[in-house]
């Protein structure tokens, strides 16, 4: 008797390519937790991932706060595992550069909504207090976006010098400097319009415009310079 060959496809590939039919023919057809279900089958081919999807949304509530969510959130959802937070991580990467990418091509910085959604992507999700800068020249178009500092929850140390270093290293004609409070609070804190001050003196002392500190949380930002805070 001849021994009947073994399949080696996933016994959920013809569930998924109906969802990636449905989602070619009509993307907002695909309920969210179906689009996580398709995502997470990347990582686990062979497993049903419509559980883990639907506690992901559960647990974070929509797809913004599954992408955002802590590594150690994540990691604490059973069936969420090292090789998936990887995934997860690239996905973060990528979708960071995206919206780095126009103003990395030298786009004008405008606004500081505009520096906020770059900064947004980049820091959604941490626990600590990032420090970034961007350096624009004289058209106010970004020449270099780098963080300076990396904190604690309240906190970022930072001194006037590791700000304004990376400018004329640059060459910049004007910085914006840019940090996360990951409470969720936009307000200014005292040592945050302090240090602010401080910065913008010594940059018109050194011919640099500076053109905002800009707060961001995950759903907001702050800017002090056009609050009147100076």
């Amino acid at each position: 008797m001849t021994a009947m060959p073994v399949s080696s496809a996933s016994p959920h590939s013809g569930h998924r390519s109906r969802l990636r039919q449905r989602l070619a023919r009509e993307p907002l057809a695909v309920a969210d937790y179906e689009i996580l279900e398709l995502l997470l089958g990347y990582g686990q081919p062979r497993k049903d991932t419509k559980p883990l999807a639907r506690e992901l949304l559960l647990r974070f509530h929509n797809i913004r706060g599954v992408l955002d969510a802590p590594p150690e959130q994540l990691l604490a959802v059973p069936g969420f595992g090292p090789g998936l937070l990887s995934m997860w991580q690239v996905l973060r990467e990528v979708l960071a550069r995206h919206a780095a990418a126009p103003l990395l091509q030298g786009v004008e910085v405008a606004t500081p909504q505009a520096v906020a959604e770059m900064a947004r992507a980049r820091l959604a999700g941490s626990q600590q207090e990032e420090c970034w800068l961007a350096m624009v020249n004289a058209g106010n178009r970004l020449v270099a976006w780098e963080r300076l500092r990396q904190g604690n929850v309240e906190s970022v140390p930072l001194l006037p010098r590791d700000v304004l270093e990376p400018a004329l290293r640059y060459k910049a004609s004007g910085i914006i400097l840019v940090h996360n409070h990951p409470g969720g609070q936009t307000q200014p804190s005292q040592p945050d319009l302090i240090f602010t001050n401080t910065v913008r003196e010594l940059a018109v002392n050194m011919g640099l415009r500076f053109l905002d500190h800009v707060i961001v949380t995950d759903n907001g930002c702050y800017s002090i310079c056009q609050c009147r805070h100076l």
